[in-house]
């Protein structure tokens, strides 16, 4: 399973790569337009649609979301609205997986994908936008934060983070996430050059925020009795799965960013 999970893992990778830098800047943004297209097709299965129409019907609905967006403009003023929903959107969602984790109809579940799904593409669209190589850290330092999570939790995981929403997540994984995102942190200080007590506290909250990103995914796994969001990935599970965190880390990276003039 490891050994599937890290073949997978560097193929992905390298697909990454090749589409923040080497694609033409258009291809790359549909590129990541297909990717939460495959993440709202996922989606589709959380609020409990069974029929292919359904599911359709649901994907369309994102789609007509983001190309509304897309109409204002990814670098418009209006558009950039979409951060502070997602922000608020995000410490609702907290509320919601720590307090009432069994309060989970079809309509919010259907809901939130929306508030999930389409600032995350805003996002990512305006990182890359801005420079690849924001969009780029943006990835490492969410991955960062997984994989220490991940060996963190298998070596040392004792105490349950939220049992009600993911089992297998635990605190000890959760500081093995912060200690790896810190190292990453760092490493981005000296290489973008910036404030580093302004960049490492940006970098803190956006993996506090990753975390959320994945119990929320969790929340309404679970909900729909799902394992994982999919099969696409051997080893991930679906696109969401290997995608949760960024949904949630990528608007509170941008929001933080902007505000605090760090992005050049």
């Amino acid at each position: 399973m490891l050994r599937e999970r890290i073949i997978t893992a560097l193929i992905l990778a390298a697909l990454v790569v090749t589409a923040i830098f080497w694609l033409p800047t258009d291809i790359t943004a549909v590129v990541i337009t297909l990717l939460i297209l495959a993440g709202a097709w996922e989606w589709s299965a959380f609020p409990g649609f069974k029929h292919v129409a359904a599911r359709l019907a649901y994907v369309a609905v994102i789609a007509a979301c983001m190309a509304f967006v897309w109409t204002k403009g990814i670098d418009s003023p209006r558009a950039a609205q979409l951060l502070p929903a997602a922000l608020m959107w995000w410490g609702v969602a907290f509320f919601w997986v720590i307090a009432i984790p069994g309060h989970v109809n079809r309509g919010s579940a259907a809901f939130a994908g929306i508030l999930v799904l389409v600032p995350a593409w805003f996002a990512l669209l305006r990182l890359h936008q801005i420079a690849p190589f924001w969009l780029l850290f943006l990835l490492l330092l969410v991955v960062a934060a997984d994989v220490g999570a991940y060996f963190a939790g298998r070596r040392f995981g004792r105490h349950k983070l939220a049992p009600r929403v993911s089992p297998g997540k635990t605190w000890e994984g959760v500081g093995g996430g912060i200690v790896a995102a810190g190292f990453m942190a760092l490493l981005g200080t000296f290489v973008f050059e910036v404030d580093v007590v302004a960049f490492v506290g940006v970098c803190a909250v956006v993996v506090f925020a990753s975390v959320i990103g994945d119990l929320t995914e969790s929340l309404f796994k679970r909900h729909a009795g799902l394992k994982d969001s999919g099969t696409l990935l051997p080893g991930h599970g679906g696109v969401l799965d290997r995608v949760d965190s960024v949904t949630a880390a990528a608007p509170v990276f941008l929001f933080g960013m902007e505000r605090l003039g760090l992005l050049s």
